[in-house]
């Protein structure tokens, strides 16, 4: 249809018409004719109508004769989320923690050349200031001295055999 018409095509080139610039454009006046029997629509956009929206039966398909409370069963899944969203939390606190406690490690070994309890709780010190150091210097404070206490304690616990030896050879 050259010339123009009644429906008001339009040509244009390019990728216009992949979005609704060119092709085929109507008008209001092209669609005075039909019918909208029974639709109510909402907005010019909302192509359904409204009374397939509204919800008034059960969600669920029950079987005849049961009730529409929640079993024990059903229950217990919010009680196993809640656990395993505590459970990823923790997973991700002791994971951090162990691969900054790692690096210290590794990298007070090199920089020393030995391999002892020394490293051991010069690691959890440092692990736990720098784990704790977004809450300024009282944080990097007590972050480093819970890591040097827990460390020291591993580290006692570690060698208690071979220190009770060493006393019990003294006592002698």
């Amino acid at each position: 249809m050259e010339g123009g018409g009644g429906s008001g095509n339009k040509t244009t080139g390019g990728l216009a018409g992949f979005f609704g610039a060119g092709g085929a454009g109507y008008s209001h006046a092209d669609l005075a004719g039909v019918p909208l029997t029974g639709m109510n629509p909402l907005s010019p956009y909302l192509n359904v109508d409204p009374r397939y929206l509204v919800q008034d039966t059960d969600e669920f398909i029950l079987p005849t004769g049961a009730n529409k409370t929640r079993g024990r069963f059903e229950l217990a899944f919010f009680t196993i989320g809640g656990c395993c969203m505590t459970g990823a939390l923790w997973a991700n606190t002791l994971g951090s923690l162990a691969l900054l406690y790692s690096a210290f490690g590794v990298i007070i070994e090199k920089a020393r050349g030995a391999e002892d309890d020394l490293n051991t709780v010069a690691a959890g010190t440092m692990t736990g200031m720098l784990y704790k150091c977004t809450g300024g210097l009282r944080g990097v404070a007590r972050g480093g001295l819970t890591g040097l206490t827990l460390t020291s304690l591993y580290a006692l616990y570690n060698n208690w055999e071979h220190m009770k030896g060493s006393l019990l050879q003294q006592s002698l």
